[in-house]
């Protein structure tokens, strides 16, 4: 049984997306096993609750040194035996020491086609904004590993999603939440919990 961590910093839609697949057997041979926010007012932290998962506050403003608070987020996972760190909409930094610790076994899902709109800045409304701006017939979100980089890890899974004439940063983004989303982030959990991903070098086979 794959323990998972999922870490997020607001709403929790995609966590609701994982405990839904979970109940539905869409991904099986997967637990949560805690959910993880920097932020005490995220409604992620309810929905666990709700759930039946542990909620556990972590935030940087909390400790005095970032690096004890990354040193804090490491020992967390550590001490709950966690096999998968799913980030779903979370906002701080993974500091190093995680990733070395959990390296491959980080997934992060990005609400456009990497490499496109991706890296430093681009999250939450402003990757919709970019795509719009310049003027994209088709956008998408793509699940990866998480390496030392911004949305540099290998990919695992993408979905496009078309783009409509009319559509406003807030209408994509609840397209691709809707479709592409809380598709493949599940699919990737479960393709990972059956040992059906395979990572060589920056390229990840799928069986």
């Amino acid at each position: 049984m794959l323990r998972l961590a999922v870490l997020v910093s607001g709403g929790g839609t995609n966590l609701q997306a994982i405990m839904d697949s979970i109940d539905n057997g869409t991904i099986t041979n997967a637990e949560i096993v805690t959910v993880i926010s920097n932020n005490a007012g995220a409604y992620a932290l309810e929905r666990a609750k709700n759930y039946g998962a542990e909620a556990l506050l972590l935030s940087p403003k909390d400790f005095a040194t970032r690096e004890e608070f990354n040193e804090k987020l490491l020992e967390a996972l550590k001490e709950r035996n966690i096999d998968l760190v799913v980030l779903a909409g979370y906002l701080v930094v993974v500091p190093s020491c995680v990733i070395k610790e959990f390296e491959n076994r980080i997934i992060n899902i990005h609400p456009s086609l990497i490499p496109s709109f991706c890296g430093t800045g681009c999250y939450g409304l402003h990757v919709h904004e970019k795509a719009l701006a310049r003027g994209v017939k088709v956008s998408g979100a793509t699940v990866h590993f998480v390496d030392e980089g911004t949305d540099t890890g290998p990919i695992i899974l993408q979905k496009p999603v078309m783009i409509e004439q009319d559509d406003t940063p807030e209408v994509l983004q609840r397209r691709i939440m809707e479709q592409a989303e809380w598709k493949i982030l599940p699919q990737a959990i479960d393709m990972i919990a059956n040992g059906r991903v395979t990572v060589e070098g920056r390229t990840v086979r799928l069986k």
